[in-house]
């Protein structure tokens, strides 16, 4: 039985990187609704209750029942966790003076606590509240305090219960990562056993056992998600898994053959479809993102389907779904509550009448890249930056054509592999470029031009949920201006989006 950690969400933009932090420590955690709590067999040895953007003073805030766990399991609650667990038990919380927002220096009281154990004396962490907690019931012992925060952290006397004002999930929080190890591996008593390679053992056996002679279809997009989900399957099933990559016409440029080339070489059972010509007459004059993307999920499904359905006896269809995905179909009323249209979590079209398997559900990007190396997956397809499920369709602005979409694809090209050529490529999380539907004054040789221009986008990010824009050396960026500019036929202006995630998004539709 895989021991876990549970983390109860109350909608906190932090809750995933709670979850991550945990999962570093090679200790296996699930993310569940604070009002859906699962039922706590032997396999949960701790719980923590995460932030939220409610004060516990709000009539709507979340009230959760924890009277299977408080008590029973080891608990730690995060800023709200730790305030609510003080005002629902005897405490009091109010209005903090001013808000308490950044680095803050912690100063530990009791070192021989359980928590605090090996932390130095001060250390730094990272506050983020609006309220604080002024009174703790009689059986509640402070452990640490800031300047500002009195009851910083504190210990609940014949429990192995904690609440901390601070968030030691994100980097400015020093020894965030020690504290962690503490309650996970020091009190819940975590053999820190959850690996790559013991992912891939469990997940085959039960895949084979889930499985065993039926026969599985799954569609490609040669990205990492769907890359790892087929080889996993393989290992399984073997030739029982039948691949099927569409072509929409809205790749990269070559990316069909050479994926397609690739997916062969690993032993995979693949088929490759060529359907641009479906996709762009049915995205003729449309300009709409949201109806794009509703378009292209369409004729995906009938495509693949059409090819599904010449495929004997299938009774599974295979998806690469991954945790962030699965949280966000799920998500309490927090940050992530809506998500796009053409992500596909448990969405099977009716017709088809086919069992799901999503072999990666549990699993974060990053964990999804390390169990393809523990896989063996070659690091050309395993480092591959994310690539939107529309394609080109949101990288190109307003309408699209054939025109368009040769254009951007020989520009993306010549960016993609400047990276490449620079070493830039493998210090860049997602790169792309984007075709902006204006057009402008050029001068190229003699002539007046009036040509398109193009968007260049680098991000730095570990899961897409935020974004930094990453700072290319100018020289860099000059040289791929006048390589596309002299080279690309229609772009006459090149810019950097120096924006990030929050408040811009990493695509621009």
């Amino acid at each position: 039985m895989q021991e876990k950690i549970l983390i109860l969400d109350f909608g906190s933009q932090y809750t995933q990187l709670i979850a991550r932090r945990v999962r570093e420590l090679n200790v296996y955690c699930e993310i569940h609704p604070f009002n859906k709590i699962p039922a706590l067999d032997a396999s949960v040895r701790g719980v923590i209750l995460s932030g939220s953007p409610y004060s516990v003073r709000d009539k709507e805030a979340p009230n959760p029942d924890l009277s299977a766990i408080k008590g029973r399991l080891p608990l730690l609650g995060v800023c709200y966790g730790a305030q609510f667990l003080a005002s629902a038990f005897g405490g009091e919380v109010k209005p903090a003076p001013s808000r308490e927002y950044g680095r803050a220096m912690l100063t530990v009281g009791d070192a021989g606590d359980a928590l605090m154990k090996g932390l130095p004396a001060k250390t730094q962490v990272w506050m983020s509240h609006g309220d604080t907690i002024t009174r703790v019931p009689d059986n509640y012992r402070i452990v640490a305090s800031t300047e500002d925060v009195r009851v910083a952290a504190y210990h609940i006397e014949g429990e192995q219960t904690w609440g901390i004002q601070f968030h030691p999930e994100v980097y400015h929080s020093t020894d965030g990562t020690q504290l962690l190890r503490n309650f996970v591996v020091g009190i819940c008593g975590c053999a820190q056993s959850w690996t790559s390679e013991s992912f891939v053992e469990s997940t085959v056996r039960e895949l084979r056992e889930r499985l065993g002679n039926d026969r599985v279809v799954l569609g490609l997009s040669g990205g990492v998600d769907s890359s790892v989900a087929a080889v996993l399957l393989h290992k399984a099933i073997g030739h029982n898994l039948y691949c099927i990559f569409v072509d929409s016409g809205l790749l990269r440029k070559n990316e069909f053959e050479e994926v397609l080339a690739s997916y062969e070489n690993m032993g995979l059972n693949v088929k490759g479809v060529k359907a641009g010509a479906k996709f762009l007459g049915d995205l003729a004059g449309v300009t709409d993102p949201e109806t794009k993307r509703k378009i292209i999920g369409r004729d995906f499904v009938e495509v693949f389907n059409e090819e599904a359905q010449q495929i004997k006896d299938v009774k599974w269809l295979a998806q690469g779904t991954i945790y962030p995905d699965v949280i966000e179909s799920c998500s309490v009323n927090g940050p992530s509550a809506t998500i796009k249209s053409h992500h596909n979590v448990g969405g099977l079209p009716e017709k088809m009448n086919l069992r799901i398997v999503e072999p990666l559900r549990l699993l974060f990007k990053d964990e999804v890249r390390r169990v393809g190396r523990s896989l063996g997956i070659s690091e050309q397809l395993i480092g591959r930056h994310p690539f939107p499920g529309p394609g080109l369709a949101i990288r190109i602005l307003g309408d699209i054509t054939p025109e368009k979409v040769e254009i951007l694809q020989n520009v993306d090209k010549i960016y993609i592999d400047a990276l490449h050529a620079a070493g830039l490529y493998d210090k860049v999380w997602q790169a792309g470029a984007i075709l902006l539907p204006v057009k402008s004054v050029g001068v190229m040789g003699d002539e007046r031009t009036y040509e398109s221009c193009v968007a260049l986008r680098a991000v730095t990010s570990t899961d897409g949920m935020t974004a930094d824009w990453v700072h290319l050396p100018y020289e860099f960026l000059a040289d791929v201006s006048n390589d596309i500019i002299n080279k690309v036929k229609g772009v006459n202006r090149v810019v950097y989006d120096i924006s990030s995630k929050p408040p811009a998004t990493i695509e621009w539709e």
